[in-house]
């Protein structure tokens, strides 16, 4: 009963087919038998991966365990959004609050499924509930940030996933807006090898949608306040 009821919480905020890399698995949820199954299966591919390279790794003691490690880290961290379910989201009653919610400077650690090279970053969500609409406990943002980055995804549909779920679980919102700033690995570790870079995407809705709207406004200035002496 408890896989049946995560798949149907999931498929309400899931924006991609199931098995691409940006979305859950096809078998989703796992459970821990079917997730030490898969990473048997990938320690095994990825030991053949690292010999296709040339590299004697079975030999090697720095190396040799380093397959399974891999496909631990994948299935247990890395895209643990693709097989763990995230713990049910309880939404309450806004009480007549009708200003922006806003939470800042959510840590994100994804991967791009281009090269499967870390993107790192923080994400920044904002909403505002509806007269009858629903607020949502701080720490599940944070959820969602780490369910859909714990994936293989480019940052653009990362953004719009983030904004579709919390639009979602906002039920009678009147807009969410979500921002997220990140560095590629990709881009400064290989191809023009640039550091320092930063890419910035935002996903507007409701009264966030028009660039001349005072909640627009709001919501980035914010971003710009010192708390207490300590950026957040």
């Amino acid at each position: 009963m408890a896989k049946k009821q995560d798949k149907e919480v999931h498929e309400k905020l899931e924006v991609v087919q199931k098995g691409f890399a940006n979305g859950v698995a096809t078998n989703f949820p796992l459970n821990d038998k079917q997730k030490e199954e898969m990473i048997e299966k990938a320690t095994k591919a990825y030991g053949e991966f690292l010999t296709a390279l040339d590299c004697d790794w079975e030999n090697d003691p720095n190396s040799n365990d380093t397959p399974r490690r891999v496909a631990k880290a994948y299935v247990n961290d890395l895209w643990a959004g693709r097989y763990t379910p995230m713990s049910p989201i309880t939404s309450f009653p806004s009480d007549g609050y009708d200003g922006i919610i806003i939470e800042r400077n959510i840590p994100l650690t994804s991967m791009c499924s281009h090269h499967h090279q870390t993107i790192s970053g923080v994400v920044h969500i904002g909403y505002i509930a509806g007269e009858e609409g629903q607020v949502v406990g701080l720490s599940k943002l944070n959820r969602i940030v780490e369910l859909f980055g714990r994936r293989g995804a480019i940052q653009e549909q990362l953004t719009s996933a983030i904004h579709n779920a919390v639009d979602k679980i906002t039920d009678g919102n009147r807009g969410v807006i979500v921002t997220i700033v990140a560095g590629h690995n990709c881009v400064s570790c290989r191809g023009v090898k640039h550091q320092g870079a930063g890419m910035v995407t935002t996903k507007a809705s409701g009264v966030f949608r028009q660039n001349t709207n005072l909640a627009r406004k709001e919501f980035f200035d914010s971003l710009k306040i010192n708390n207490g002496g300590h950026q957040i």
